[in-house]
């Protein structure tokens, strides 16, 4: 069976490798969860945060593909399995049915933060393992801020 060898070390990818495999669980999580809250909105804010639940999936979804695709360079398997989301997802659930918009902008207020947190903590971690990855983790953690940003404002 043919081998994808990485240009790390192999100490420098573990920590690449859990630092992508955290970003893709997170990211997946989070364009499930933007779905489902996307699906259930209601309320006077419905159509501007409707259509923001989509940009925040496509982006969850396109960030998911970077990270999983960095991964494999590296020589790391990404499991996006929704086994795996399942058991190690951290991101914070929404209820079932319906679901007002009010209730949609604090959830989202609450799980973008934290998932920024997390995605700091990756930056750091990857600062010295692989700066290559540090750099598309950055740069899915600016669009993170933005959406954040953006939920926060329609409060």
């Amino acid at each position: 069976m043919a081998q994808i060898t990485s240009p790390l070390t192999g100490e420098n990818q573990r920590i690449t490798g859990e630092c992508l495999q955290g970003a893709l669980i997170d990211l997946l999580d989070l364009s499930l969860v933007g779905k489902q809250a996307h699906w259930n909105l209601i309320g006077r804010n419905f159509r501007t945060l409707h259509l923001q639940l989509d940009e925040i999936v496509t982006m969850a979804r396109e960030g998911a593909d970077t990270v999983a695709e960095r991964a494999v360079a590296l020589g790391v398997n990404p499991d996006g399995r929704s086994a795996t989301i399942a058991r190690d997802t951290r991101l914070d659930q929404l209820d079932g049915g319906y679901i007002e918009d009010g209730k949609v902008i604090a959830a989202f207020t609450d799980i973008l933060g934290m998932l920024i947190e997390r995605m700091r903590d990756r930056v750091e971690a990857t600062e010295e393992a692989d700066p290559v990855t540090q750099d598309l983790i950055i740069e899915i953690t600016q669009e993170l801020e933005k959406q954040h940003w953006m939920i926060q404002a329609q409060r």
